[in-house]
């Protein structure tokens, strides 16, 4: 069964990991062995992560590389970098996004709008582009993309109340294309070796909207487990999907979410 989970020896590129959710992610395939590479807009947070992990499971690779999902130069660019130093790119996580402001949907801009858009489908169509040929040329390769329950059902905006945390319509819509890419990937590139599949996951809010009880309570009672998810919650499913204990998994979104989906 350690056969199975084992990443070592593969190279798994994460943007985001050195973020809230992508920085457990990150732990997870360290401790597994992978060939780690950390993406991200903060550069001290993503060498420091690196770091970190490299000491700490006494990695032979595990490095950072500032990146930017919605520029397709540095994304080319900092691929081939990983491609040339490694010789291959097996896993490639597509955990970044940005959103702006939410607004109501009669509000929006139609830039505001196009940013959380840029911000999560065309931040992971953009890096995945970059990154198939390699995959193609190869014979085989695994996407991994993080959705969101947004894109599954709405959000119930009663739990919100006045908290300003409430929900856009254009992360939720992104976050949906990001599961119907996902698909697309898998029918389109699975007999070309490349499988695809989506995370969705449930109420996991920052350490800074922990600080809001009354709204905590509010998510927690939307739960079937009664609570909140921790970002050590997505460790087994990163594993699972990264490594070939899921080779026969493909084109499915996998909510994590402590049953709210099913409801």
């Amino acid at each position: 069964m350690e056969d199975l989970f084992d990443l070592r020896k593969k190279t798994v590129v994460i943007t985001g990991g050195a973020g809230y959710l992508g920085s457990a992610m990150s732990d997870a395939l360290a401790l597994y062995g992978a060939d780690l590479f950390i993406l991200g807009r903060n550069e001290q947070k993503i060498e420091a992560k690196a770091a970190e992990l490299k000491e700490r499971y006494a990695l032979s690779t595990c490095e950072s590389y500032l990146f930017d999902i919605s520029n397709v130069e540095i994304i080319r660019s900092v691929m081939e970098c990983i491609r040339k130093r490694t010789g291959k790119i097996d896993v490639l996580i597509n955990n970044a996004y940005f959103m702006g402001e939410a607004r109501a949907v009669e509000d929006y801009t139609a830039e505001e709008w196009n940013t959380g858009i840029e911000g999560t489908i065309n931040g992971v169509f953009k890096v995945t582009q970059a990154v198939i040929p390699y995959m193609l040329q190869q014979g085989r390769g695994n996407i991994i993309n993080i959705a969101s329950m947004y894109g599954m059902i709405s959000p119930d905006m009663r739990i919100y109340g006045n908290s300003g945390e409430n929900n856009p319509a254009n992360y939720g819509a992104g976050k949906a294309a990001i599961i119907q890419f996902t698909k697309y990937l898998a029918c389109v590139y699975g007999e070309k070796g490349i499988r695809a599949n989506a995370v969705s996951p449930g109420p996991f809010p920052n350490k800074e909207t922990q600080q809001m009880e009354w709204f905590i309570h509010n998510l927690e009672n939307k739960v079937p487990l009664k609570r909140i998810g921790a970002p050590e919650d997505l460790k087994g499913i990163i594993v699972f999907l990264a490594s070939d204990a899921s080779r026969y998994v493909n084109g499915q979104n996998i909510a994590v979410d402590g049953g709210w989906t099913a409801w």
